[in-house]
């Protein structure tokens, strides 16, 4: 085998075959070896323990090998890693990749060209980390028709919203406190505005609903406008609030959606904090189950890339290639303004007679009705905050009320929308 890619999962899949090589053999029947390496950072091949002479700063050397049957993408992004998948598929070797980017925006042409090919291609580690759930999505509940596939999907916005939550942080400290324990990036924009969460559900909802979902087609917004104030307010509601990655089958078509989520504290996913991940699926024959474990670090991560090795060699030996694109429905996705749920809003008003009486008319004009209200002192003299709770309504009449009101005179500042979801 060939491994791309030595960061830390890259580090963790040496780790682990290097210690387990002899148990494998026993216990799933398969001899692997990593042969090549490849990285651009020669350092980690001392780091690591490496012998030289098998490794190169030549990602394409790995794939032009004779000798490697698999190749272990664990590059990132969407460059360099794209056409190191593309070129191990054309040259007849089998591909197991970690990279949610890739298969969320080019899974289809890969998986397309595996079967032309006659091979393997498994991604197991690009969502949920260390939690199987594309192999149980595949396979152990192919007997179901799966209605909706949700959960929490990125470790480290779950990490930040949890310490806000629990220590009464604000956003900005409880992200340089990630940052600290190396959560999240110097950069930590793919994961706070939610794009690294709208790259996995897409990757579900396609498995799920056996049609094709790309990351461009998700609805995402991120955590960044998420409040100390908001998080207060979820608290009296009986709420917590989670960053969601959400796919539902309905009868205009697939909902998603990833977004700052109001939940009650009595929810499954209510309870998960840190930096773990949790994917709730609901089947018609299954009911609701949930899968949860670690979403982060290098053990979890490689975990998941050795198991799909390691059914890959299982391949292999049995003759068979278990890889084939089932995306054969052509469902549409469906526009976020057609979303109908309950609303959180905050806003910043003047603190004078009459101004609940002039935003509640305004809802009401665009047919939203509001389900109770929360009003505090504020620190801005002659100003208070205001906390609204909708009943159901559509996402383009609320959109509708909050442009208008935004314009109002005694309105200071819409400063948070965050949906609130009853399952």
């Amino acid at each position: 085998m060939g491994l791309i890619g030595l960061g830390t999962v890259g580090g963790g899949v040496v780790d682990i075959i290097n210690k387990h090589a002899e148990d494998f053999k026993r216990r799933a029947g398969v001899d692997i070896e990593l042969t090549r390496f490849a990285d651009r950072n020669t350092q980690r091949f001392v780091e690591l323990g490496l012998d030289e002479s098998r490794c190169t700063t030549d990602a394409f050397e790995v794939v032009a090998d004779p000798d490697i049957d698999i190749v272990i993408e664990l590059i990132g992004g969407t460059g360099v890693a794209l056409d190191v998948c593309r070129k191990t598929l054309e040259a007849d070797k089998h591909l197991v990749t970690a990279n949610k980017a890739i298969m969320a925006t080019s899974g289809h042409e890969l998986l397309k060209t595996a079967e032309e090919h006659s091979l393997s291609v498994r991604f197991e580690a690009s969502v949920g980390g260390g939690i199987p759930i594309i192999g149980p999505l595949k396979h152990s509940l192919v007997a179901n028709e799966i209605s909706q596939v949700m959960g929490i999907v990125n470790g480290t916005t779950n990490y930040i919203l949890s310490a806000m939550t629990d220590e009464g942080i604000s956003y900005d400290e409880a992200l340089e406190q990630a940052q600290a324990k190396g959560y999240a990036e110097a950069d930590p924009s793919a994961d706070v505005d939610g794009h690294d969460a709208a790259a996995k559900i897409a990757i579900l909802a396609s498995i799920a609903f056996n049609t094709r979902i790309t990351m461009d087609q998700v609805y995402a917004e991120g955590i960044r406008r998420v409040d100390a104030a908001d998080i207060d307010y979820a608290k009296e509601y009986g709420s917590v609030v989670k960053l969601l990655a959400l796919a539902t089958r309905t009868s205009e078509g697939v909902d998603i959606r990833v977004h700052p989520t109001m939940i009650h504290r009595s929810h499954p996913l209510a309870q998960v904090n840190g930096v773990y991940n949790a994917i709730y699926v609901i089947g018609d024959a299954v009911g609701e189950t949930m899968f949860f474990g670690p979403g982060a670090g290098a053990g979890a991560a490689a975990s998941a890339v050795v198991g799909d090795v390691i059914e890959v060699a299982r391949d292999i030996n049995e003759g068979r290639i278990s890889t084939q694109c089932t995306c054969v429905d052509d469902l549409a996705v469906r526009s976020v303004d057609k979303l109908r749920t309950r609303y959180y809003i905050r806003m910043l008003v003047e603190d004078k007679p009459g101004v609940l009486a002039t935003t509640a008319s305004v809802f009401a004009n665009h047919r939203v009705s509001i389900e109770s209200l929360i009003q505090h002192a504020n620190d801005l003299e002659g100003c208070a905050e205001t906390a609204y709770v909708t009943h159901e309504a559509y996402e383009s009449d609320i959109q509708a009320a909050l442009e208008e009101i935004r314009l109002l005179e005694v309105v200071r500042e819409v400063s948070t929308l965050i949906r609130v979801e009853d399952f």
